[in-house]
């Protein structure tokens, strides 16, 4: 949506949005699952351009963050780009005719000057290979699949899994079944949550006097950045400011547990910031309830009525709920398969010469491809910073093409190479390479030990670059 508004102001009108899904909201209109709320401050995770004045809290729940991708797309006019329940199959750069073409499923296919993919890390859900899963005689619920009709009251549930997502799960699922096991491969860091409401009043001010939300705005933003930077990419210079990040993270346990076993089980093995961490307010409460248990052994098999820990043990269970995330390395970089000149295959050429993207949107051999999704493009904790840095960065591109009246833009291999290493050498600095990260099983690393998922710098300096990068870094023609 932010480059279809970007595409507009630059004038192309002859847009198409394509989407598996059957409305907008991508994340936000996916995920139903209860306790569903973003965990970044909703003042930072919107557009600076489009400001809402009525969030109800600091942190929105998620119906919420739906509400405002649809208020985005009415004021901007994007609805009439918008193809739902399209599922894209692959795309094809066609050299004689200077085109992309899409394939669809279902065998039709579309041509198209320019292509973006968005994606999504988070795209894929990851359902867990476990022995027996499949032959659970229970109901099965995954949180990005949730169904609004089942009734947990009364239930015996198990869930698995302990990411964000679990910890906001967790305490609403505790709140309605009658026995609660929560199995847990690793635990996370859970950060206290400074949380609070917005009421009418406040949103009558933010929507009357807009400076006075910029105000917060500018408040959370400064907070996010200088947190990200300083604790995960200057970890070498700043490794107290780590420290005592998780500090306040084991003084949250502690005053939240008193059972030194309990607490235990939930400490983390690794260093902040290796792995996403969360907030949460009740997470660790939840466990202090008799009617919930945390498993840790590990799972041996699931059988029709139950799981089989790997220290013998037994819960027999009615409901099972899966929160294990998303599948990034192997199906979501990219999501579809992309071929561009000489035939190169760009999930293939990622995974034989490392995951890269000159800024973070573009690669070499892919002409009027950009690729918001894409190694060393998440920049900060709010996706927004990364989608408006990537808008200023086609704002230059797109109006260079405009004003030389070329049609193809294509990044060299020499800029994508320094790029590379730039942000290579940043790394270098940070908690991914010096930190304890080895046991975090954190979905920002790939199966080589690399991290290449993040941008390792501030938000500020990611959009100071979209106004001064070489345009001789592309070959526009």
């Amino acid at each position: 949506m932010g480059a279809a508004i970007q595409l507009n102001r630059l004038g192309y009108q002859n847009i198409a949005i394509l989407d598996r899904e059957d409305d907008l909201g991508g994340t936000w209109h996916v995920n139903r699952y209860p306790g569903l709320t973003v965990d970044v401050p909703s003042t930072t995770y919107s557009y600076r351009f489009e400001p809402n004045p009525y969030w109800s809290r600091l942190y929105a729940p998620g119906a919420e963050l739906k509400t405002y991708a649809e208020h985005v797309a009415d004021k901007y006019d994007l609805r009439r780009y918008m193809r739902f329940n399209t599922v894209v199959d692959g795309a094809r750069w066609d050299e004689e005719a200077q085109v992309w073409v899409v394939t669809l499923s279902g065998g039709h296919t579309l041509r198209t000057q320019f292509l973006i993919l968005a994606t999504g890390y988070l795209c894929q859900p990851k359902k867990p290979d476990i022995d027996g899963i499949d032959s659970f005689a229970g109901t099965v619920l995954h949180a990005q699949e949730w169904d609004d009709s089942y009734s947990l009251k009364g239930k015996r549930a198990a869930i698995i899994g302990t990411g964000s997502t679990g910890v906001q799960l967790i305490p609403k699922l505790a709140d309605e079944v009658a026995e609660l096991t929560v199995y847990q491969r690793t635990p996370i860091w859970v950060m206290p949550k400074l949380d609070f409401g917005f009421g009418p009043t406040a949103q009558r001010l933010f929507a009357k006097f807009p400076a006075t939300q910029r105000v917060l705005r500018v408040s959370s933003d400064l907070f996010m950045d200088i947190m990200v930077t300083l604790a995960m990419w200057r970890f070498r210079q700043f490794r107290p400011v780590n420290r005592i990040a998780a500090t306040i993270g084991r003084l949250h346990r502690f005053l939240a547990i008193r059972d030194k076993g309990l607490r235990r089980k939930l400490t983390p093995g690794y260093d902040f910031g290796c792995k996403r961490p969360t907030l949460s307010n009740v997470y660790y409460r939840t466990f202090n309830k008799s009617h919930v248990h945390l498993e840790t052994a590990g799972i041996e098999r699931i059988e029709p009525d139950g799981i089989v820990g790997k220290d013998g043990s037994k819960r027999p269970i009615d409901t099972l709920v899966l929160a294990t995330g998303f599948d990034v390395w192997e199906s979501n970089l990219p999501a579809i398969e992309v071929v561009g000149r000489e035939g190169r295959n760009l999930g293939k050429w990622w995974r034989e010469n490392k995951f890269q993207a000159y800024e973070g949107l573009t690669v070499p051999l892919f002409p009027n491809l950009l690729t918001q999704a894409s190694p060393y493009a998440w920049v900060g904790m709010s996706w927004f910073d990364t989608v408006e840095y990537q808008m200023r960065h086609m704002d230059r591109l797109f109006s260079e093409l405009q004003r030389t009246g070329a049609r193809t833009f294509e990044v060299t291999d020499e800029a994508n190479a320094r790029f590379l290493e730039r942000m290579l050498t940043l790394l270098d600095d940070s908690v991914f390479v010096l930190g304890n990260c080895a046991n975090s099983r954190s979905y920002w690393f790939n199966g080589t030990g690399e991290a290449p998922l993040f941008r390792p710098t501030t938000v500020r300096q990611a959009v100071k670059e979209q106004e001064r990068f070489p345009l001789s870094d592309y070959a526009i023609a």
